[in-house]
Formats: C-alpha cells, structure tokens, sequence
C-alpha cells in the first residue's frame, strides 16, 4: 500500500471538502435504512391493528406521525443522494486537478532523459488511465468502506440498546464478517491478479496506439492483418483474466449479501425470544430485520473497489516510477558562479541511461555578455550538451553550474493555441507592442499582420499552420521574449532560408545586447554571431 501514500496525502489535502462528502454520503445511507425500518414498523402496526379490529377489539394506531416519518426519510434520501452525487464529483474534479498539477509538476521537475524513457502511447496512458485510477480512490473505495464500517458499528449499538446485547454481539460476528470478504478478503483473492492484468493492459494499450500510428508501414509490409490478429489474442487474453477476477468479485459479493440476509434471519430469530417475553412489541422486531436488509446498499460497491485496488496500485506504482523526477535547484546551479561568469562547466560527462557517454572531461567557462558558438556534426553531444546547460540532464559526472537561462530546444515545441499564447509562454507580462516588435525581428510580422485575427492567429496542432521554418521562428521568437540572462539556442535557424537567416541574425545583436549567448550549429553560417566558437571532436 506504500505506493499510495503520496496520493492519499495528496487527496487528504482537502479535508473540509472530504468530510462534507462524506456526511452527505452517510445522510443518504442512513435516510434510506430508516426509510426501510420506519416502513417496516408502520405496515406490521397497521396489519396488527387491522386484525385487533376485525376481531371486535379496540386498537388504536397514529397514521400520522410514522408517516410524517415515512415522507421525511424519502424527501431527505432524494434530496441528500441528489447533494451528493453534485458535491462529490465536483470534489472528484477538485481531486483530479490537485493530481494532474501534481503530476505534471513532477514531469517538469524530471530530467529530459528520464521523460524519454518511455514512448507517446506510454505518457498517454500515465496521463489518462492511471489518472483515472487514483482520483476516484476516495469515492469508490475510501468513503463507502468508512461509511459502511461505521452504519454497521451504529446498527450493532442500537441493537444492544433496544434489543440486547447477545442479539448485538451475535449480528457484529455476521456482519463483521461480512464487511471482512467484501473488503479485505477481495482484495487479498484478487491483488496479484488484478496488479498483473492492470500493467498488461497498459502493455496491451501502448502496442494498439503504436499498430495504429504505424498502420502505413505495417500495411506497406503486409502486416497489419498479422499484427492485428496478434493484438486481437493478446486482448483475449487479458479478457479471460478479467473475468477470473469478476468472478471472484461476484462470489465475494454474493456471500457478503448472503451474511447479511442470514444476519437479517438471526435478529428475527433471536428477537422473537424476546417478543414472546412481551420485551419488544411485533413491529419493532420486524424493524430490526429490514434495516439490516438495508445495509445490502452500503455493501454493494465494497467488493468491488476493493477487487480494483490491485490496479490502482499498479498505476500508482507507475506513476512514481516513471513521473516523479528531481531536478538540481536552480540555486544550487548559480550559488557558486565567479563574478562575471554566465556559466561554468568542469569535467563534465554527459550521457543518458542505458547508454554510452556522449562527451566526457569536458570545460568551458562562459563570460556575462559572451557570445559563444559550438559547433559539431549530428551525434557529435551539441543537444545533449545544451540539455546540460539549461538543466534538462544531470551530468553523469564533473559539475555545471549557471545563471537560469531561456532554451531553444533542436525540436521546435509550439502549442495548439493562438500566436499570443505562444509567444507569452516566453514572457508571460509582455505587451502587444513588444511582440509585434519581436515578430518583426524575426520577420513574421507581414506574415500575421495580414491575418483577420494577427496575434489571436490559430497555430494548429504542433503549429501545423506554419511552414517549418516559420514554425521555427515562432519558437525563436518565444525565447527571445524571456528576460533571462543567458541564452542557449539549439539550431535556431532550422527550416530558415539563407537570406532571412543573415538578416535575423544581424538584427539578434542588438536584441540581445548585454545578455549571454551559447548557439549551437551544424555549420558556422547557421550561428548566431559569436565571440568564440568551440569545435566538438566526434
């Protein structure tokens, strides 16, 4: 269970909300068992009167007061399970935004290394399905199995004030027992299974992603009806496990209910030793047996959340795995700078995991204000290196240590929003004027001035609006805008023509004047302008 602990706290961190939810819960649960017990005791009163009458005897009953009770208790359980289920899924999405925050607060804090050990379809189903798992935890499972716990508790405890105590005793044996195989039982059955079948799935989805992202070339090979076939047996697979674990569920659930209505049976039983000692009246023994009969509602879901929670604790054991990362601290990276310095790197060796070192022992101490250039062919480290820079990837070994920096990554990164939004991520207070002026430093202000909406201009998915080059200087732009002090630009002039590549590049000068500058390049006419240029040996 260790693996839920971050998530449990991460929910318990709304307490009030919690505790109103489940009042709300408990409101409607104990509204519908008196619904049941004030029904029952108001029929057999009216049948005992009915036949007291039909046999010449006075009798008398109050028809209104019970059944003041009776349309009190069906008002308050629509009323409270309507609340309910409002409040408790809004707190679900409250729940839902604290983990995706989390969650995403971890991604940004791994290192770019770690985020790429796993694919697309893998981040698509840490970002969905393990979600998923762990923002209904308190509705499914922790709120109903508390409830039901403490409504079986207070049953037991009336039962002990206004039958006896053997009757109390004996109904906390059967319904403890049957709170225990619809909990702790169904877990135990089906945890390993459900643990399995769970990262099976995951496997199962991120395979049927990748047969359809390659659908073309599994059909240029003449694959595609093999692979589906195979993807096909796989889920059959998983299917029949599913079921294994359903069934046990079911059995589970069935001899819980079975406990229930045995314990229902019990209080009849042993309550009419006392109706015959004239110690309780006939309509309060029947109303113990109805309202166990009730509980069957409390009871209902446990079995089944509880034979879920071995998936839950798979996607919780993911995503601590694979989401919650440690990136050094940005004041550990500039505490130790000279004066005058901009960034200083010391024997450093840079590789990813499972991989080969791709630069080792290497130096460089960059100036405040210095324009530097590195320069070196595909595979050679430059990306990787600008990973170290900026902080992205911990170096192996040796140390780097910098002023906080803006990063034009190799990839260009835009998001499918408008040119505004874009361009603010760079510089989130920046006004309309300066991002026309930057626009136009990097000569796409023409471009979405003739636009009906210019900056409001809808970029599509990944910029698919945009010519690659255009896209690149958007993202050019974006950095260009951030008020850090060093700058690091991965081939900034990717998919950018030659003549507009030398006019931006004059006009960078002047924009960056006082700020320091690592460019890095495949060729020397693709650099920023430079004071010095390093050459990486591959």
């Amino acid at each position: 269970m260790s693996e839920l602990t971050p998530w449990l706290k991460l929910i318990c961190a709304r307490p009030g909300r919690l505790l109103i939810g489940a009042l709300l819960m408990l409101a409607a649960l104990l509204s519908g068992l008196g619904l049941l017990a004030l029904s029952g005791w108001f029929i057999t009163e009216t049948a005992l009167v009915g036949v007291l009458l039909a046999a010449s005897l006075p009798a008398t009953i109050n028809l209104y007061v019970p059944g003041g009770g009776i349309r009190f208790f069906a008002v308050s359980r629509t009323v409270s399970r309507y609340v309910e289920r409002l409040y408790n899924h809004d707190t679900v999405l409250r729940l839902l935004t604290d983990i995706r925050v989390a969650l995403f607060r971890s991604l940004a804090s791994a290192g770019r290394g770690q985020r790429h050990e796993l694919t697309g379809a893998q981040w698509l189903s840490r970002l969905t399905s393990d979600v998923d798992a762990l923002d209904t935890l308190y509705l499914r499972l922790i709120a109903p199995a508390a409830l039901a716990a403490f409504v079986t508790l207070l049953v037991c405890v009336l039962t002990a004030l206004i039958f006896n105590l053997q009757i109390a005793a004996g109904l906390a044996v059967i319904l403890g027992a049957a709170f225990l195989l619809a909990t702790l039982a169904t877990y135990a059955r089906t945890v390993k299974i459900a643990f399995r079948q769970n990262d099976r799935q995951e496997s199962l989805r991120t395979l049927v992603i990748e047969h359809l992202e390659g659908f073309a070339e599994l059909t240029a090979a003449d694959r595609a009806g093999k692979h589906g076939a195979w993807l096909m047996r796989q889920a059959q697979q998983i299917s029949s496990k599913h079921v294994q674990t359903d069934s046990r569920i079911g059995w589970h659930q069935a001899i819980s209910h079975l406990l229930i209505n045995l314990s229902a049976v019990f209080a009849l039983w042993a309550g009419f030793e006392l109706f015959r000692s004239e110690a309780i009246s006939g309509p309060i023994l029947v109303l113990l047996p109805i309202a166990l009969l009730g509980l069957a509602e409390a009871y209902s879901v446990l079995a089944d959340a509880f034979g879920k929670l071995g998936a839950t604790q798979a996607s919780a054991t993911r995503l601590n795995r694979d989401c919650q990362g440690s990136a050094p601290e940005v004041g550990s990276r500039v505490a130790n700078l000279p004066a005058n310095t901009a960034l200083v790197a010391e024997n450093l060796t840079v590789k990813y995991p499972l991989h080969a070192p791709l630069l080792m022992h290497f130096s460089l101490q960059v100036n405040t204000g210095e324009r530097v250039g590195i320069l070196g062919r595909s595979g050679s480290g430059k990306s990787s290196l600008a990973d170290a820079f900026s902080g992205l990837l911990e170096p192996a070994s040796g140390t780097c240590t910098s002023l906080s920096c803006a990063y034009l990554t190799q990839s260009t990164v835009l998001f499918e929003d408008t040119l505004r939004a874009n361009l603010l991520l760079g510089s989130p207070g920046a006004k309309e004027a300066e991002l026309w002026r930057v626009l136009e430093l990097v000569e796409l202000a023409d471009r979405f001035d003739s636009e009906p909406d210019p900056l409001n201009t809808w970029l599509g998915s990944s910029g698919s609006r945009l010519s690659g080059g255009e896209a690149r200087r958007v993202a050019l732009a974006r950095v260009l805008l951030s008020p850090a002090p060093l700058i690091i630009l991965d081939e900034p002039f990717t998919g950018v023509d030659a003549d507009t590549r030398q006019r931006i590049s004059h006009r960078l000068d002047t924009w960056l004047e006082g700020k320091t500058v690592i460019s890095l390049a495949h060729g020397p006419d693709a650099l920023t302008s430079t004071d010095r240029v390093i050459q990486l040996e591959t």
